[in-house]
């Protein structure tokens, strides 16, 4: 049964559209730093050194906290084993039934030395920590310039199975000065552009989690959340995903071109997460709607699935499956484009470049898009769906208080509750 806004008016009003950002590409000048580009290993810190933020900065309603929400990845090779231990653990993601507490050990326990020489060939380690406090950054500059009222604004990242995590994230929070009587604004942003209980529906289950832990006793002053909960057609990650696939599809002969079968990609989900209803298939589905539109349909293209994981039937067809049938059928130009993540890891730079790419026996036809990682396009995008969110008075998509039919989560259910009647407090 769906959750209904305490406001109503406010519920039912559709999401207000962003602004379009510039479509022109990154200038010259604007280059990311050397040390960005040359590790792949991460530091310990948060995206903000800066001094603990109080509730009498100098924007009216600021300081904003803008948080980060991803299934982060282990920094190090030595991180590995207990990011597949909390990932295996999570019944929103694999769901394993009864014996989740069970089977989730046997099979983190078994697939980490695998695991671990992947990380070790993308350079030791996932460098979606490194983009994300990168993105956010870059972000919250565009945002204190754009929206000052909401000034400043200050960058977090919450990954659900590895550092940092949700726990230590909200504690920084507490300590930055947001809470403890204080109040402030906080927006937990998902990077999963396409809404899945499995992903964004989790990483909000486990930020509830922490939050009612942290405060939930507390009768004032706590943090007034809201949630960026998906953004599947945003005009400016259309855009951002239309021009990288342009860059490569020039790196064809004219004449074979617009022949080149452009295949999107998303993470799959076992099917008994998509009979339950979960939205996600028709959110990444959307995506490469908009972003063929864009390209005015230059194309052919196909939507496949990948990084299935255990016996049990998953979303297909599989990523790697349809490269080797293509091939096999003649069709040898293929550009791969990664359409529900936001940055590199292993799903990309492993998955597609080393697996699908790099064992098709045809490398020089068989292409990936770049990701989207710093992508200045991108990054503007970012900043103005966050303004638009920070403007319209709404706590969280109408679309967030509706349970998949066959949800039998009560957790999930007090979740959104909590969320959607966030509005009683941006509505002051």
């Amino acid at each position: 049964m769906a959750t209904r806004h305490p406001v109503a008016q406010l519920a039912r009003r559709a999401a207000i559209a962003p602004t379009t950002p510039s479509a022109t590409s990154a200038s010259p000048g604007r280059r990311l730093p050397k040390a960005l580009v040359a590790s792949a290993l991460q530091t310990r810190s948060f995206a903000t050194p800066a001094p603990p933020v109080t509730q009498n900065a100098a924007g009216s309603k600021g300081p904003t906290a803008m948080v980060f929400l991803n299934m982060g990845g282990p920094s190090t090779v030595d991180e590995v084993g207990d990011f597949l231990s909390r990932l295996f653990a999570d019944g929103d993601l694999i769901p394993l039934g009864r014996l989740q507490n069970y089977i989730g050990p046997l099979i983190s326990s078994r697939r980490t030395p695998k695991i671990r020489k992947q990380y070790a060939e993308i350079g030791g380690g996932s460098p979606i920590r490194k983009w994300s406090e990168y993105q956010n950054e870059e972000m919250c500059k565009i945002l204190d310039q754009i929206s000052p009222e909401t000034a400043p604004h200050k960058p977090y990242v919450a990954f659900r199975y590895a550092n940092p995590l949700t726990e230590e994230m909200y504690n920084k929070l507490l300590t930055d000065g947001f809470g403890n009587g204080k109040g402030g604004r906080a927006v937990a942003f998902t990077q999963y552009p396409q809404y899945s209980c499995s992903t964004t529906g989790s990483s909000i289950n486990e930020l509830w989690k922490w939050r009612q832990r942290l405060e939930g006793k507390a009768t004032s002053g706590t943090i007034q959340w809201s949630v960026i909960d998906r953004w599947p057609v945003h005009p400016g990650l259309v855009e951002a995903f239309a021009s990288n696939i342009e860059k490569t599809l020039a790196e064809y002969p004219e004449e074979r071109r617009s022949q080149v079968v452009l295949l999107f990609s998303a993470h799959s989900l076992p099917m008994t997460v998509v009979n339950r209803g979960d939205p996600y298939p028709a959110e990444v589905a959307a995506t490469v709607y908009a972003v063929m539109q864009r390209l005015n349909f230059s194309n052919p293209y196909r939507l496949c699935w990948q990084s299935q994981v255990g016996p049990q039937p998953w979303l297909g067809p599989q990523t790697q499956t349809s490269v080797e049938e293509y091939i096999a059928k003649g069709q040898k130009d293929l550009v791969l484009i990664p359409i529900a993540f936001t940055s590199d890891h292993i799903e990309t730079l492993f998955e597609l470049d080393k697996e699908v790419i790099g064992e098709s026996g045809h490398t020089d036809t068989v292409k990936r898009v770049e990701s989207l990682n710093g992508n200045p396009i991108f990054i503007d995008a970012l900043a103005t769906l966050a303004k638009s969110h920070l403007n319209n008075g709404i706590a969280c998509s109408y679309q967030m208080g509706l349970r998949c039919p066959g949800c039998k989560s009560e957790r999930c259910a007090e979740s959104k509750k909590f969320f959607a009647g966030q509005e009683r407090a941006l509505a002051v």
